[in-house]
């Protein structure tokens, strides 16, 4: 399919043809008619992508300072190379669009919940089987819709579109009006911050797409209203829309206009939908605004607010957030999970519902705003267009071909230089299908992958499609595509590289074994006991015909356990083992001899709306991230753990377990001891891992893995390095070289036992109690 994607880098902007978007869960497939360009906000976006480093850095210094802070912990480096890897990512543009479901939601159990009076109680859907869509809970194919949200409802031919963020088209409203529903929305959720009742007087100031919409939600409230901006031409539009009166600010003075329409009262309200980098929106606001007013912002403008004028007048402001209740609300927004309606009346979607409805009942024109439409397949004209500003615009339709055909494989030429060229016959080489193209994969695994010999890289699989292309032609792929199973159903393909979100690890690792694939899946290895039975079933257990795809306490039937291997085998990116330094440490100390470890591990905040604490698709820290340092452990004692012990810290008294802030401790039956200490309340700042080890006399440091110190008979020697090396180069590398002779880095049984230990960690915290850590898989055969 086609999609508009701008490079954050270059700032070039690109129609680029790229794979369609996979349905996943919650996920509405739509086929888009019509999307609407914001030009304000797009072309603030172009302008940004389009500046050099340094204008980049100045116009964004919050990020700035991240960086500073990460290349004091990590090295310059490995900084440069993490921010460059996420520059080089291709940013979408659009966020406001209309047009047909092809697929259903993917999602059952989401549909279920979706189905609880959280639809439309104005508009049947479509009969289907004598129900109503809002019945069955999910959008039919054909269904007409607005679709919303950065991200989701791009300038694309096929988008994957959130349930929530998706709106039913009243059969009179067409698509291109339809495409305003989201511009049009955030234009409702500032009048509806106002509350303006009838005969107020409301000042709207910045007469775009936002506030010409503004002005006449306003007039179908009953209020009298004044638009302020520079461009006669947009002034004009509003009063034939019905706006009251019109301030230019190029040639009027402003307060005094606003003084003679309220009768010297001033404005009741003002509302702030331009778009400006300069402070003046706010200080006018201040002076048009009366005594105990209030002013909304709604458009991005300077907010260094004259304390003076706003002290005097104890003029109240507030800032709209978007299109309204939901935005930036991973549970809603993603996850499906509506707010009440009885509490809260208005959310994104409801807001979407409202203004169709508008549309429909003839009170909300958009027609009228569109003064340019573009076919999509001319669309960087009209970028072109907002850039040279040669002539005046406001609406910008893109119209598209829904009767185009769309494919979720794109195939690439291979240039001669590429990996598949690589390594002659097909014997001895992995061909590797990958999935998951995110900044980890493509900073950490991918370049790693691509310097080897004996591999060749055939297909990348990524969700949505939108660095598909480009990580595909970066890294010498020969397919890209949305769909996980072309890779699977590809016979030349031998291995798969998974990098995907915590939730699909396990549900791909099955699939690929079940394949006869070689598996390398980034930790953890899954999310759910259930999930590790079924891995251990489809890797070739067999001990007595237990099912273990049914177990649901796995921590009782895996005594005596052998696993027969023949193909495929499993890695688990747990690269810490694979240091540098981490092999300098383990060299140092004496094998068969009990060792005290203490590892201090300091993440900082990480956000409650991240995807990370979703049990079911992060696990949380403890089991999305707490692997990586029980297999470090593990791996330098050589011992195997039998019992462990977790504690949570207890924030505002509560009795319910904390697993981002714990003291574990492990028992191993050689006799070692180990205890974790994980916080995200600390200062992020500060360095972030620290492993002390005493045995036989000996001490190690281990510092963030950018300085070793051993302290062995009195004398002190000290490994520095002035980047992080945590050993992805060394574990690819390992993960390779072992794959091709049939085996794995890690074995079998150390790749379980650590998830058991997670398990029964996340158990201790709820029980209070010891959990043992038996029986472990105690047998690997291989022939």
């Amino acid at each position: 399919m086609l999609q508009i994607l701008q490079n954050i880098k270059t700032g070039e902007l690109k129609l680029e043809e790229v794979p369609s978007p996979a349905s996943s869960n919650g996920m509405v497939q739509v086929r888009t008619c019509a999307s609407l360009i914001s030009a304000g906000t797009e072309k603030m976006l172009i302008d940004l992508a389009q500046k050099s480093i340094v204008g980049k850095a100045q116009a964004r210094p919050d990020l700035v300072k991240q960086v500073i802070n990460k290349a004091k912990k990590e090295g310059w480096l490995n900084t440069f190379n993490n921010v460059m890897s996420k520059m080089e990512k291709p940013m979408p543009l659009g966020y406001s669009a209309a047009g047909i479901v092809t697929m259903r939601l993917a999602c059952t159990e989401l549909a279920e919940v979706s189905s609880r009076a959280r639809h439309t109680e104005r508009v049947i859907l479509s009969e289907v089987e004598g129900r109503s869509a809002r019945d069955e809970g999910s959008l039919p194919a054909d269904t007409r819709v607005a679709i919303a949200g950065a991200g989701y409802a791009n300038h694309a031919e096929i988008n994957a579109v959130p349930f929530n963020l998706c709106a039913v088209i009243p059969d009179n409203v067409g698509f291109e009006e339809a495409a305003y529903t989201t511009v049009a929305s955030i234009a409702l959720q500032g009048v509806r911050l106002a509350k303006p009742e009838l005969g107020e007087f409301v000042v709207v100031s910045g007469l775009g797409l936002i506030g010409l919409i503004t002005v006449q939600l306003l007039k179908a409230n009953g209020c009298r209203v004044i638009g302020i901006d520079f461009d006669q031409h947009k002034i004009d539009l509003g009063l034939k829309l019905g706006m009251d009166a019109g301030v230019n600010l190029s040639s009027d003075d402003a307060l005094k206009k606003v003084e003679k329409f309220t009768g010297g009262r001033l404005a009741d309200y003002t509302i702030i939908t331009a778009a400006a980098k300069s402070n003046q929106p706010i200080e006018l606001a201040g002076e048009i605004t009366r005594r105990k007013g209030q002013v909304i912002v709604v458009g991005a403008v300077g907010l260094n607010i004259p304390r003076d004028i706003y002290y005097k007048k104890e003029i109240e402001i507030k800032i709209s957030m978007s299109y309204g209740p939901g935005r930036y609300d991973a549970a809603y927004e993603e996850g499906g999970i509506d707010y009440p309606y009885d509490y809260v009346r208005w959310t994104e979607q409801r807001n979407m519902e409202a203004v169709l409805d508008l549309m429909s009942q003839k009170k909300l024109d958009v027609n009228s705003l569109t003064t340019h439409r573009f076919h999509f397949k001319d669309s960087l004209d009209a970028y072109e267009m907002i850039k040279d500003s040669k002539e005046s615009f406001v609406g910008i339709v893109l119209q598209y071909d829904v009767e185009k055909e769309q494919q979720q494989v794109l195939n690439l030429k291979p240039s001669p230089a590429s990996p598949f060229n690589k390594g002659g016959d097909k014997e001895g080489v992995l061909r590797i299908g990958f999935a998951g193209a995110g900044n980890y994969a493509s900073l950490h695994l991918l370049p790693h992958l691509k310097k080897m010999e004996n591999v060749s890289l055939l297909g990348l699989a990524t969700s949505t499609g939108l660095s598909a292309k480009q990580k595909a032609e970066k890294f010498g792929f020969e397919f890209c595509t949305t769909d996980f199973n072309e890779l699977i159903n590809n016979k030349e393909i031998n291995t798969i590289f998974i990098a995907t979100r915590h939730s699909s690890h396990a549900e791909y690792t099955v699939k690929a074994l079940q394949a006869g694939k070689n598996v390398f899946v980034e930790k953890p290895l899954c999310v759910n006991e259930e999930q590790l039975a079924n891995i251990i079933a489809a890797y070739g257990l067999t001990t007595d015909n237990t099912d273990y795809t049914q177990i649901k306490n796995f921590s009782v039937n895996l005594s005596k356990s052998v696993v027969k291997r023949t193909s495929p085998v499993l890695m688990v990116g747990l690269n810490r083992r694979f240091a540098p330094m981490t092999k300098l440490l383990k060299e140092h100390f004496k094998p068969g001899t009990p060792k005290q470890m203490i590892y201090r591990v300091n993440s900082g905040h990480i956000p409650t709306i991240s995807w990370l604490h979703n049990i079911d698709e992060g696990g949380g820290m403890l089991i999305g991230e707490m692997c990586h340092f029980v297999d470090l452990m593990t791996f330098i004692c050589g011992e195997i753990p039998v019992s462990v012990s977790a504690k949570s810290l207890n924030l505002n008294n509560s009795n319910i377990a904390d697993s981002d802030n714990l003291c574990m401790m492990i028992a191993f039956d050689g006799g070692s001891v180990a205890t974790l200490n994980y916080s995200t309340v600390g200062d992020k700042s500060y360095a972030k891992e620290r492993l002390e080890i005493f045995s036989d006399g000996n001490v190690a440091v281990l510092d963030d893995f950018r300085t070793l110190e051993i302290v062995s008979k009195g004398k002190k020697v000290k490994n520095s390095s002035s980047n992080q090396n945590k050993g992805q180069a060394e574990e690819i590398k390992a993960t390779v070289e072992s794959f091709l002779k049939g085996c794995s880095p890690i074995q079998f049984n150390e790749l379980v036992n650590t998830m058991l230990v997670i398990f029964g960690a996340k158990k201790s915290l709820i029980t209070g109690e010891v959990v043992r850590i038996e029986p472990q898989i105690t047998q690997i055969n291989s022939d």
